[in-house]
């Protein structure tokens, strides 16, 4: 599909009301009731509305180091830094609901969501690798980890809906997990073959078999702190599959999701 620049410019301006989507959400949280409830519920969700609502405001493309705005707070390495800390803790809120759900019932189940735990560190360390070194291979991989993280979501939910008995306030949270992966995983599966084109194409036109130095890493470290390309060109941006994620992650999906959750439990 194509996007022109003055479209993309008016979407990445209007992705700032999703800072006072994910404020509203916050503030929510501090008050009655929802200031009590169990806090590997509640924190995890208190910790992206914060950084959601932060990178709707100064959004950055790790590809291209793309910003919308010449800030010190439109830099890649402190929205890595801080994503990090969010995409950890919002996998664990997930991995937590789950166990909570199952109860000790099925020891399978309360296996597999640590394992999105594990694989959720997993695919940090991916996507550090591809900032400071620069290969889009880890990108994918990065990528495929969270088609992992979510395929085990989606089956142990399956497995949680199959085999208890009475669900109550559970069974709308895991049909939301069931839909979720219905409509992300085919998403993912296609997201995935661009990023490896991408690698594939990066391989075939650079020198993608040096070794990763010392040198090298600290070159993408300063790249991630320093450099900012001032642009709204939508490829800048990953086009209408970036603009997606950005909506979806940062705006409206993920945050209502979690919200939901602390709201429902």
């Amino acid at each position: 599909m194509f996007v022109n620049f003055s479209m993309y410019k008016f979407f990445l301006w209007l992705l700032k009301l999703g800072s006072f989507i994910n404020l509203y959400f916050f503030v929510q949280t501090v008050k009655s009731p929802l200031k009590f409830m169990d806090p590997h519920l509640l924190i995890p969700a208190q910790i992206l509305f914060i950084v959601s609502a932060y990178r709707c405001f100064f959004p950055v493309s790790y590809v291209t180091n793309a910003v919308l705005h010449n800030s010190f707070l439109s830099s890649v390495f402190l929205t890595r830094f801080l994503a990090t800390f969010v995409e950890v803790a919002y996998i664990y809120q997930f991995s937590y609901l789950i166990r909570l759900i199952n109860s000790d019932q099925i020891p399978l189940v309360d296996v597999l969501s640590w394992l999105m735990v594990v694989q959720v560190i997993a695919s940090q360390c991916f996507v550090w690798g591809a900032i400071l070194t620069q290969k889009q291979t880890f990108y994918f991989y990065e990528e495929l980890g969270w088609g992992v993280i979510f395929s085990t979501n989606t089956v142990v939910s399956a497995i949680l809906y199959v085999a208890l008995g009475n669900l109550g306030t559970w069974k709308l949270l895991l049909e939301l997990n069931l839909l979720f992966g219905v409509l992300y995983l085919p998403w993912q599966f296609f997201h995935l073959k661009a990023l490896r084109s991408r690698a594939k194409y990066q391989k075939i036109n650079e020198d993608m078999h040096t070794d990763i130095s010392w040198s090298m890493l600290k070159k993408g470290l300063f790249k991630s702190i320093q450099v900012k390309n001032l642009t709204t060109h939508p490829e800048a941006w990953g086009g209408v599959i970036g603009m997606m994620w950005m909506i979806g992650y940062w705006a409206t999906l993920i945050p209502a999701w979690l919200y939901l959750i602390i709201r429902t439990v």
